[in-house]
Parts: structure tokens; sequence; C-alpha cells
């Protein structure tokens, strides 16, 4: 197990410009009874097609964060660049950068008015593709999730892996450079967890796609990340990087490992002393 105690230092294997570069990233929140410092000093690099995973007590930040990063939060202090372009400016959303990002919810948040075809296919609509083309990719993405022979479902007719799945679909329809994953497995069942798991594994090293993934899950983050990021309570700070060693695709059976759960028990220790 390797662990990166300063995260301001950029992996020595970086060789261009990173997907992700945030630098001294702030949030605070006021409100009558005060300032809350929700996050403070986040300094990270995430390269094209690294699967990275944010994991910490809850309130550290982990959704302020990712909320920040996909433009629904604007910082107070900090920078975060994508692809080397700045995403906000004077409090604005780069309309040009937040286009390469795709967003899932622990929610699925389905239209259910809308069958699965339509749901993957919507953000197509919105950005004006043609009926034909939107069909075609959001029956392509259909397929690469596993939901081939569902697309006119509705989904109340779905399970709520298979609705997961459809999120992801459509998250994926505008080509995303990046995923944003907000604990988008809580709500379901342990078995269902575990194939959702490597089903996303899967699709991440198909589409190549760079993923940042929060979840309150040790084990699941080691499964899934390249990089486990701890951070310390609020405010949310880095406290440790961890690189998870493991080649992939990675066998659900990983998780019997020695090695695996070497890491797992560090992480578990070492957010236990935070309490």
């Amino acid at each position: 197990m390797s662990i990166t105690q300063n995260a301001d230092v950029p992996s020595a294997a970086a060789t261009a410009t990173p997907r992700l570069r945030i630098r001294g990233l702030g949030r605070d929140f006021h409100t009558r009874s005060g300032t809350t410092h929700a996050v403070s000093g986040v300094d990270l690099e995430i390269q094209r097609g690294e699967f990275v995973a944010l994991i910490g007590r809850s309130g550290c930040g982990k959704t302020t964060i990712l909320r920040m990063i996909g433009g629904l939060l604007a910082p107070t202090a900090g920078s975060i660049e994508v692809d080397g372009n700045g995403l906000w400016r004077d409090g604005f959303v780069d309309s040009s950068v937040i286009t390469k990002l795709g967003f899932v919810f622990q929610e699925s948040n389905l239209f259910p008015w809308f069958s699965v075809l339509d749901n993957i296919a919507l953000p197509l609509k919105l950005r004006g593709v043609d009926k034909r083309t939107r069909r075609a990719r959001a029956a392509e993405l259909a397929e690469l999730v596993g939901l081939a022979g569902f697309e006119k479902s509705y989904p109340r007719e779905l399970s709520g892996g298979m609705r997961q799945r459809a999120s992801i679909a459509r998250a994926l329809s505008v080509e995303p450079d990046m995923l944003l994953m907000d604990e988008p497995f809580g709500a379901l069942d342990a078995l269902t967890r575990e194939k959702m798991n490597l089903e996303l594994q899967r699709i991440a090293l198909e589409t190549q796609a760079t993923v940042v993934f929060v979840t309150h899950d040790i084990p699941e983050a080691v499964f899934l990340a390249d990089r486990v990021v701890h951070l310390t309570p609020r405010p949310g700070r880095i406290r440790q990087i961890v690189d998870v060693p493991f080649d992939k695709p990675r066998s659900i059976h990983l998780q019997t490992e020695p090695a695996f759960n070497d890491i797992v028990r560090k992480l578990r220790s070492d957010i236990d002393e935070e309490y």
C-alpha cells in the first residue's frame, strides 16, 4: 500500500495537463447563526482515465467538493480547472467547460413519464441533437449498461439497480470527459450494489472515462478506485491519498485478499481515529 501524505505534490507520472486540477479549494456556508467552514485548502490533481474515490466521515465535505467540481456550487476560495480551463469565473460556470462533465446522483432522478430510451437521450435532446441520432446513441448506451431489451420500459417497471444503470447511461450520453458520481449505489441492497460496482468498473474501462466517486463505503472505494482520497472532518481537507495497486479489471473475489483488506483496515482505522 502506498500512501501520499502531501497532496500538494503532483504525481511524478503526470506528464501532461491533468484532466482535473484543484488548487486551494474552499467553501463556506453563511447562515444567521454564523459561518460553517465546510471545505478548506483542498489541492488535488486527477489524470485522464483515472478513477478517484472520495471518502471520509459524514459532513466532511465530499459532496460539497463534488458539487463544486460539477458546477452546482460556487467555491468561496481556490480554483478548479478541467483540461487546463477554469471552471468558475467570478462566481459563474464557464459553459464550455461544464459540458465536459456528467453527473450521477444517489437517486436515479429519471423522468417517470419517459421511457428508458427517452430518459437516456434527454441530454442530447436538450442540446438540439436530431431525433434519429440521439435515439441511436441512447440505444448503444442502453446496451453498454446492460439494459438492452428494456428501452421501451418506464422507470416504475425497473429495479433500483436498473434505474441506476439508466442514470449512468444518461450521464454518458453527452460523452463527458469526466463522470462525477455522488454515492450512486448508496440506496441499493448489498448484492445489487456488488453487481453495480462490477458494471461501473466495466463501463469506466470501456469508455476510458475519468471518474470522481463519492462513497461512505470503504471496501467499495478500494475496489473501484485507482486512488482513494481521505478527507478530514469539517472543514474537509485531504488527510491522505492512498494508491490502490491492483490491476484492472478486478474480480469481486479481490475483496477476500489480505492485501485488499489491509488497505481497507488502515483507512477504517484512520477514520475511526477522528471520532
